[in-house]
């Protein structure tokens, strides 16, 4: 089962102080604003990590340089979830249900057989979901305010299209390490990190593994993940990028490469070319939207689609109820979405729209965009070979366009807080 690093943080107002404050009898290691999170609460994310670690085959850090590593991502988190809860954006205890029934789904169990997993894991039930907020909750910030900001032209897509890496049609499996610097970085700062991102590569020189050393310095989300980046096509990275990761073989890692966010080292685990037809299963759907935003409440847009549900469930034309009241450009065709292929939509979206039976309106699904209601009219099995390389381009660039962009947000909100670091003090 997937493991989140997400525990609770305690919220408490603070005053300053030289030396590291006490909460009755469990010392503050860092202050976030007016947020302080204790050893306690690391210690329980670093039990967590460790598991998560082990599970994939990564060793750990040793111990004073995971505890750094596990802070930096809680701080991290937590200047987010601020952000989250001063911008309305909420995860109610219908999300979390969801989600856990989902999960659920996805390890092939039940509610029951969920949470004997996570007892034998030694974690609260209360706590596990309380993880599954915090996650929610995260992904919902970078969907608001990265995600759905993020556009591809056609420009853009006809460019890499035309492009000598678009030929070869190659797939590489990445991973990566990330010695982030700070956007306003002086140059004794940058050479810190210089150094830091140079000595991770003489740890990988010396045939140390790459998910250890990426678990050891790497500043980004995925460290605890050993830098793990999945699967990206070559016509959705620089072509600069692509001569290098031709030149390179599986396990072969680059050198150290400056880039906006700071220092990057990436790793080339495997190679795969894609040729033939590729089938996939098409939907052809409706829906209704009710948008949240700063007038209509995510309950007000609940409670509206719901009244909406029960109208279509009485008896009421779909295709009707969406001309009248959904707040999307589909609304004219009756909340027609044509043909949809795998990824065309986002994940809660997808998610629902593929476990209904024909001809049946989903309940309301809540999607970064508001509240939904979903009629699947049909599916087919369709060869998209011919659609896959626009598509995948334009997938892929949004991808990294999205990486990059979150990268800077993050930093640019964790520089803007007030942060004191208490980890360190005796």
């Amino acid at each position: 089962m997937k493991k989140t690093f997400l525990t609770l943080l305690l919220a408490a107002s603070f005053s300053h102080a030289q030396s590291a404050p006490v909460v009755g009898v469990d010392r503050i290691v860092a202050i976030v604003n007016k947020s302080v999170i204790t050893e306690q609460d690391l210690k329980a994310r670093i039990a967590q990590a460790r598991r998560s670690l082990e599970a994939q085959k990564i060793a750990p850090p040793d111990g004073q340089v995971l505890s750094r590593q596990v802070l930096d991502q809680m701080i991290t988190e937590e200047v987010q979830l601020q952000f989250a809860a001063s911008n309305n954006i909420t995860a109610d205890d219908s999300d979390i249900d969801q989600a856990i029934k989902s999960l659920a789904q996805q390890n092939r169990t039940d509610l029951a057989g969920l949470k004997a997993r996570v007892a034998r894991d030694g974690e609260p039930w209360e706590t596990f979901r309380n993880d599954i907020r915090r996650e929610i909750l995260l992904s919902r910030v970078r969907e608001s305010e990265v995600d759905n900001r993020t556009n591809v032209s056609d420009t853009e897509v006809e460019q890499v299209l035309k492009s000598a890496q678009s030929t070869n049609n190659a797939e590489y499996h990445l991973a990566s390490i990330l010695v982030s610097v700070p956007e306003r970085a002086d140059g004794k700062t940058t050479e810190d990190k210089a150094r830091k991102a140079e000595k991770a590569l003489a740890e990988l020189n010396a045939g140390q593994p790459f998910g250890k050393v990426a678990a050891t310095y790497s500043d980004a989300p995925n460290a605890l993940k050993g830098g793990e980046l999945g699967w990206r096509p070559s016509n959705g990275l620089p072509p600069d990028f692509v001569t290098l990761l031709e030149s390179m073989k599986p396990g072969q890692h680059t050198g150290v490469i400056r880039t906006q966010q700071g220092f990057f080292i990436f790793q080339m685990q495997e190679k795969r070319t894609g040729k033939g037809p590729v089938m996939v299963e098409q939907y052809h759907a409706r829906h209704i939207l009710v948008r949240t935003n700063e007038i209509t409440s995510d309950a007000e847009a609940r409670a509206k689609i719901q009244q909406i549900r029960d109208r279509i469930v009485k008896g009421a034309a779909f295709a009707d109820m969406a001309k009248q009241f959904s707040e999307d450009g589909s609304n004219a065709k009756g909340g027609d979405l044509g043909w949809l292929n795998p990824g065309d939509t986002v994940p809660e979206f997808e998610k629902a729209m593929v476990a209904l039976p024909l001809n049946t309106v989903s309940e309301p699904v809540r999607s970064p965009f508001g509240w939904h209601l979903i009629l699947l009219e049909s599916k087919r099995t369709q060869d998209v070979s011919g659609e896959r390389e626009k598509a995948q381009a334009k997938q892929q660039i949004r991808a990294r366009k999205a990486e990059q962009t979150y990268i800077d947000w993050v930093r640019q909100l964790r520089d803007s807080a007030y942060i004191e670091d208490h980890l360190d003090d005796k």
